[in-house]
């Protein structure tokens, strides 16, 4: 509600095709260094520094793969993005009452299939590289404790960056560390996720994690979700506060039944750990049930955060716009990713509307 359409598309790339353990392992870090900038960059060095030349060339290989549709992925949020904010500022298209929850559930379906095809790519190359580990690089990573970033050592460059794109460094540097955390974690760590995991359309990510892009050993306040969340709805009235808290009861059956579903996924990926082969069309069906599950929830935040919107005072906007602690689009968006792009044209959203 004090954000902008640019704030909205911040994505942290670890964000997508989530399935190997590193948002627990940051999370449950003994250094407490999980949300810090260079914790990544860490553990990706260390994995990459294990593998051999060969290892190293299949994981840049899949980067050079995955670079289009990971591309692809952040472009087909914009609509959504866009719609959502359209909604909230009371931008409608004629004929239409608000959102059609059936469109915003089945482009999400589809746009969740994509991140599924990404974790099973993912997955089947990153199996095939741990699965041929030698016992002298095992014995390596055994050294670097899942949960401890202070068993890891600071490793210099594995890469000259001028050789790959920018999005196929992150990728690669994305791959390295989710090597590490699905090798050295569980089937528990990999369905993990946090409740900030699901609607990122609404600027959390851009106000919270923008500011510390590029500017190195710089912590994101791990306080700062709860802090403000419980600041906003002591600024909103009984009715206003109880539309959002409500979300919670609405909500609640769709993350059961995610938790169900990253689990299966999980599952499905970790035969290749194994040695084995997966089902690619099981783990792009459940990836389409889990989109519509992720579609259902933003349609339920981005309804009752509009209604909220419209009631708010004058100096209710005013006392909320005072407890960002960065400007809207600082740095400026909108995003690929955590990349700050040219404004792209984004295709008509009326259709998330109901309307054609």
């Amino acid at each position: 509600m004090t954000g902008d359409f640019g704030s909205d598309t911040f994505l942290p790339p670890g964000k997508v095709s989530d399935y190997f353990g590193f948002q627990y392992m940051r999370d449950i870090d003994a250094k407490e260094g999980g949300h810090n900038t260079s914790f990544l960059t860490r553990i990706a060095l260390n994995m990459l520094g294990v593998l051999n030349d060969d290892q190293k060339a299949q994981l840049v290989a899949l980067g050079k793969e995955q670079e289009n549709d990971i591309q692809r992925f952040a472009e087909k949020r914009l609509p959504l993005i866009k719609a959502f904010r359209r909604n909230l500022e009371g931008d409608l298209p004629a004929g239409s009452k608000g959102l059609d929850k059936n469109a915003v559930v089945k482009y999400s379906a589809d746009l969740y299939a994509l991140d599924g095809l990404l974790a099973f790519q993912r997955a089947k190359v990153m199996g095939g590289i741990l699965c041929g580990l030698t016992a002298h690089q095992k014995a390596a990573l055994a050294k670097l404790k899942f949960g401890d970033s202070g068993t890891w050592p600071d490793v210099p460059e594995q890469f000259d960056r001028r050789s790959m794109s920018h999005t196929v460094h992150v990728a690669v540097m994305t791959y390295a560390s989710e090597m590490f955390a699905w090798y050295a974690g569980s089937l528990e760590a990999d369905t993990y996720f946090c409740p900030e995991r699901h609607g990122m359309y609404f600027g959390g990510f851009g106000m919270k994690t923008a500011p510390a892009m590029g500017k190195k050993d710089y912590s994101i306040s791990t306080t700062l979700t709860g802090d403000s969340g419980e600041t906003f709805l002591s600024t909103l009235t009984g009715a206003q506060g109880k539309r959002i808290t409500d979300l919670v009861d609405l909500q609640r059956q769709d993350v059961a039944e995610i938790v169900k579903t990253r689990r299966a996924i999980a599952t499905e990926l970790r035969r290749f750990l194994k040695g084995e082969s997966a089902d690619q069309d099981k783990v792009l069906s459940l990836s389409r049930r889990y989109g519509e599950l992720d579609g259902e929830m933003s349609y339920l935040y981005a309804a009752a955060f509009a209604e909220v919107g419209k009631t708010l005072t004058a100096d209710q906007k005013k006392k909320l716009a005072g407890m960002r602690t960065s400007k809207p689009s600082d740095p400026k968006g909108p995003f690929l990713y955590s990349a700050p792009i040219d404004m792209t044209k984004i295709e008509n959203t009326d259709f998330l509307f109901g309307v054609r």
